[in-house]
């Protein structure tokens, strides 16, 4: 996978293809809660991908999986965060298309490319299938043979993480994406969490802390976890305040919308708990995309967002973490994208244990297919770093991939 700095602006044609796929939605929402703050949020753009959260063809999890006829081919659809959107819609968007193995920039290989990973692909079988066919004739599904006619089809809902997490337990939709552990956005213990849920962990973001370019202009690179800890808390209200800093400026204080994902994981890994006050904040959005422009508009200004959604005017900044300095170069000794680094975070595709999957794992075969897609180098080359978040360590993904193994009708490549 690549090691390319991520603030290094050098991007290839294929990333610029795959990215704005996905984020040119994204960017016009952000990763909320469903009990998204001061209304910022409401207007997020749900509405646009009603069929995300309509459920009705994907809500029968396992019918259709033992009968003679073969597993259940019917839509397969999530929703939920917006940090977790680019990955899972550009997924999406790739297992429709379901392109075949000589398109070389999507799915298999040319003269001109390959996809990552390909050999170890086409060496399983990938060589003569398209794209949805291969992953999901593991779970035992007929191949169609046919462009963009996928064995099933999937979509994927833009709303928030609360709301995808309480629209998989009720059953709306078949995975429900989330930036924030299921435990702390809908209040529940681990063990009802564990017994309700599987956590198909994707990815990772290393949630960065950014500040405006008045700021970076101004010679901050750094802060360390206690200076942002004090802005947030009210404690540190201008930027002169800080050790270091010569800046006689007032600092613009801005949080997401209380209850998303990105919300809820900065809390608990830099406050140290899901409702840990934050009385410093002047003001809240519901949209990562609304978090970065405010941040670039306004002077002062300091927040914290998802990594994807970062760019030339929403500088990221190194944070000291008791003697640790976490810089934002993926060459750094230490950096936001080391899983050590306090505000990394697990991007999350739930999916319910229901009557008829317990023994699968809690999943169906379209759900398990689809996750399944994700575990590989392949798509964490595409779905994840293609989107700026971090690809899971092996040994992540040899648990993810064994916990959709369980419904698989084929042995599945192992990382």
């Amino acid at each position: 996978m690549s090691d390319r700095n991520w603030v290094d602006g050098g991007v290839s044609r294929r990333k610029v293809l795959i990215t704005s796929g996905a984020l040119g939605t994204t960017g016009l929402a952000g990763c909320g809660g469903s009990g998204g703050g001061d209304g910022s949020d409401g207007s997020s753009g749900e509405s646009d991908d009603s069929d995300g959260s309509d459920g009705g063809s994907g809500t029968s999890s396992g019918d259709g999986d033992d009968s003679s006829a073969g597993p259940s081919t019917a839509l397969l659809n999530a929703e939920g965060s917006s940090t977790v959107y680019p990955i899972s819609n550009t997924g999406s968007s790739y297992w429709n298309s379901n392109a075949p193995p000589s398109d070389g920039e999507y799915w298999g290989a040319n003269e001109e490319s390959s996809v990552p990973g390909w050999d170890v692909l086409a060496s399983d079988g990938a060589e003569d299938m398209l794209i949805a066919d291969y992953f999901a004739s593991k779970f035992g599904f007929e191949a169609t043979e046919q462009r963009s006619s996928p064995p099933f089809p999937t979509t994927v809902g833009l709303s928030h993480s609360g709301t995808g997490c309480e629209a998989v337990t009720e059953g709306l939709v078949d995975i429900g994406n989330s930036s924030g552990p299921i435990t702390a956005e809908l209040g529940w213990s681990d063990e009802k969490a564990q017994n309700t849920v599987v956590d198909n962990v994707v990815g990772r973001d290393g949630q960065p802390v950014v500040i405006s370019s008045d700021v970076a202009d101004a010679g901050v690179t750094q802060l360390t976890g206690e200076d942002i800890r004090g802005i947030y808390q009210d404690e540190i209200t201008n930027w002169s305040e800080i050790d270091g800093i010569d800046y006689d400026q007032e600092i613009y204080v801005i949080g997401r919308a209380e209850g998303s994902g990105t919300d809820t994981s900065f809390r608990l890994n830099m406050l140290g708990g899901a409702d840990a006050a934050m009385p410093g904040v002047d003001t809240r959005f519901g949209q990562n995309q609304q978090v970065a422009q405010a941040v670039a508009q306004n002077d002062g200004a300091i927040a914290y967002m998802a990594l994807a959604f970062t760019g030339p005017e929403v500088t990221p900044i190194a944070i000291d973490f008791d003697g640790t300095l976490y810089e934002t170069s993926r060459d750094a000794e230490n950096t936001i994208f080391d899983s050590e680094y306090p505000l990394n975070r697990d991007l999350h595709m739930y999916t319910l244990i229901e009557e008829n999957n317990p023994d699968g794992g809690g999943y169906d075969r379209r759900e398990a297919a689809f996750v399944n897609m994700f575990l590989n180098e392949f798509g964490q080359s595409v779905f994840v770093e293609g989107n700026n978040y971090i690809p899971l360590p092996t040994s992540d993904l040899q648990s993810m991939k064994e916990q959709v193994s369980s419904v698989a009708t084929e042995d599945l490549l192992m990382p």
